[in-house]
């Protein structure tokens, strides 16, 4: 059994993306198909689908690489885990990396990218943090 859905997705895509694999499989929760939408939206990853396996469903993460072959993820962290969870106001979250990265942040309007996150002005649970 799975504790932790966000840290064992990040690392099958980090897994499957040294290994340059095209596709890689997630088990599907609601705030792993949203973390995974952000990274689609964000350039990190190529495309994603849920697939329903009778009462399970899995996402199906389609990865992406640069013109050399390497991927386009440098690094992606956990960094609220489940034995310390981390909190953040907006006025912390607003850049990352000099905004070449993106923070992943729960909200209370769901889970997003932190640039959207601090135009709406609102700090949340970080989930994870990738360039």
């Amino acid at each position: 059994m799975i504790n932790d859905l966000i840290s064992d997705s990040l690392t099958r895509i980090r897994n499957a993306a040294m290994r340059r694999m095209d596709v890689t499989t997630l088990v599907h929760s609601k705030s792993v198909e949203a973390m995974v939408g952000i990274l689609v939206e964000k350039g990190y990853v190529e495309s994603f689908n849920v697939i329903e396996n009778g009462p399970k469903k899995t996402v199906n993460v389609v990865l992406k690489y640069d013109e050399n072959g390497r991927t386009v993820i440098n690094e992606m962290k956990r960094v609220s885990k489940p034995g310390r969870r981390v909190y953040k106001p907006a006025s912390e979250i607003k850049r990352f990396k000099n905004g070449y990265g993106t923070i992943i942040v729960s909200t209370s309007k769901g889970v997003l990218p932190n640039d959207k996150a601090f135009e709406l002005g609102i700090g949340g649970e970080v989930m994870c943090t990738i360039w």
